[in-house]
């Protein structure tokens, strides 16, 4: 018999209701952390086999990520709109069709198209994995099921390089894609029978089609303008696609203030606790995109590592996200998410500057462990502190949209570093095959993403609050205080006011 009817209270945690909706929303997530990782161990391969550049390999990491982060909004929306499992199931089907064809591509610029589609369904599928978990959990446990969710998929990020390896060294780069096919149809079905469906309790009678285009184009537009510079120059077509987005993004905040029904509400955005919250993540999750981009090429092509074991490398992060994680969740209940956030990403950027010792036939043990462990428990205390804040800052109704606006600017900040990242470092054209060159340039890219994470956590001590504007203790939606802080599960939001943090 279907369990996917909750009741009317919520998912109570450690129920057997709660642990199907938590593996079909990691399950589903996983999917596309574990891909986003596996690819960056793939790059080598792929770039010998397809004869690739390293623009080629920008764009096979950015095409996945430019239309994810331009869609996401939308489909934030779209989700709270007509229905959370309804759209999550959409986005499985299409990232499962897209990684097929990404499996078979004959060229790169086939596959660049094929990574394209495979963030339209990971743009479908992202923002309600976190959704769901909101709408179906009770206020209480929302932020242990966030904290849970977080340490899962992001093992399947971590697991990514060593699975990678695995398949690459057994098989092909090919074979990191095809194997998404079966795990989707586990989570579909996993969905259909266990997931209740929810929606936004009054959902406007229009759907903002014009905030949805301006907002697709702007980000669109800006992102690929952001690449392409960095490939091209400062070209007139470079110039004009930036000059588009900057317009797109003006004119859609203009709508979205005058619309009556706005693909994203700015009152969300009235919310010192939310705006901050995102602020950090567009630190954090740009220094982190330019280490998982850099870090398993380098172990490769400067260290000498094998695909296995350069993905291995990575395994501490694995095992300390999954022994942590739900821990720093329950933590941050008891203490509030500042500490935390501002602590956590002060380690991670220690460890990424520990990565700047890493050189030609590098000791695992002496060298790439330790860096691995410092960053893995800073990533541990500060992934479920900021997706839960960003989370509970929105009113209920919004989270579908909140979290689209999170993975937005997220995908945006890792697609930012990706892009202006090897620049900056000298790392164009062929440089991924001359371990010299390479060396050089990773160790600046990693100074400066390390730099990016430590200013994360400088944000966060600054604009994240701990309790109420007014100093009272944190309290759950009904006003009763406790010891939980609303900052982590539940938005105090007062009658007729606009969300506080």
């Amino acid at each position: 018999m279907s369990t996917a009817a909750a009741a009317p209270s919520g998912i109570a945690w450690g129920t057997p209701a709660a642990r199907w909706v938590l593996g079909a929303t990691v399950g589903a997530s996983g999917l596309a952390f574990l891909d986003a990782t596996t690819v960056n161990v793939a790059l080598p391969a792929i770039g010998a086999e397809l004869g690739a550049t390293v623009a080629d390999l920008q764009w096979t990491v950015n095409a996945y990520t430019l239309s994810l982060a331009s869609l996401i909004l939308m489909a934030g929306s779209l989700a709270d709109r007509y229905g959370r499992r309804k759209v999550f199931q959409i986005g499985i089907a299409w990232f499962a069709v897209a990684s097929l064809l990404c499996g078979v591509a004959p060229t790169t610029g086939t596959l660049v198209a094929a990574r394209a589609l495979q963030g339209v369904g990971g743009a479908l599928l992202t923002p309600g994995s976190l959704a769901i978990l909101q709408a179906s959990f009770v206020p209480g446990d929302r932020a242990r099921a966030v904290g849970a969710w977080s340490g899962l998929s992001g093992i399947a990020a971590a697991i990514g390089p060593l699975l990678g390896g695995w398949l690459i060294g057994v098989g092909s780069w090919r074979a990191i894609f095809l194997i998404n096919l079966p795990v989707a149809a586990v989570v579909l079905w996993v969905t259909a029978r266990h997931v209740p469906e929810s929606r936004a309790d009054a959902p406007a009678a229009r759907f903002d089609i014009a905030g949805a285009v301006l907002g697709a184009v702007g980000l669109g537009a800006a992102t690929w303008a952001l690449i392409a510079a960095g490939e091209r120059g400062p070209s007139p077509l470079v110039l004009a696609a930036g000059a588009l987005g900057v317009v797109a993004l003006v004119a859609f905040l203009v709508v979205e203030r005058r619309t009556h029904a706005p693909l994203v509400p700015l009152e969300l955005f009235a919310s010192r606790q939310f705006s901050g919250a995102n602020i950090v993540t567009f630190a954090v999750y740009g220094g982190m995109g330019g280490l998982f981009f850099l870090l398993v090429v380098h172990l490769q092509q400067v260290a000498g590592y094998s695909p296995l074991l350069a993905g291995t490398a990575l395994v501490p992060v694995t095992v300390l996200m999954l022994l942590l994680s739900a821990r720093a969740g329950a933590l941050a209940e008891r203490i509030g998410p500042r500490r935390p956030m501002t602590f956590g990403p002060l380690v991670m950027a220690a460890g990424m500057v520990l990565t700047v010792r890493v050189g030609p036939d590098a000791s695992y043990l002496t060298t790439v462990l330790p860096a691995m462990v410092v960053f893995g428990l800073g990533l541990s205390a500060t992934v479920a502190p900021l997706t839960a804040t960003v989370l509970a800052a929105a009113d209920p109704r919004l989270s579908g949209v909140a979290s689209g606006v999170n993975n937005a600017v997220s995908r945006s900040a890792g697609l930012l570093a990706v892009a202006v990242l090897p620049v900056i470092a000298g790392l164009t054209g062929d440089a991924f095959q001359d371990p010299v060159l390479f060396a050089a340039g990773f160790r600046v890219a990693m100074l400066a993403s390390a730099a990016a994470v430590a200013l994360g956590g400088l944000l966060a001590w600054v604009t994240i609050r701990d309790e109420l504007r007014d100093g009272r203790p944190a309290c759950d939606q009904s006003g009763v205080a406790r010891r939980s802080h609303c900052a982590v599960d539940g938005s105090p939001i007062d009658p007729g006011t606009s969300p506080v943090g």
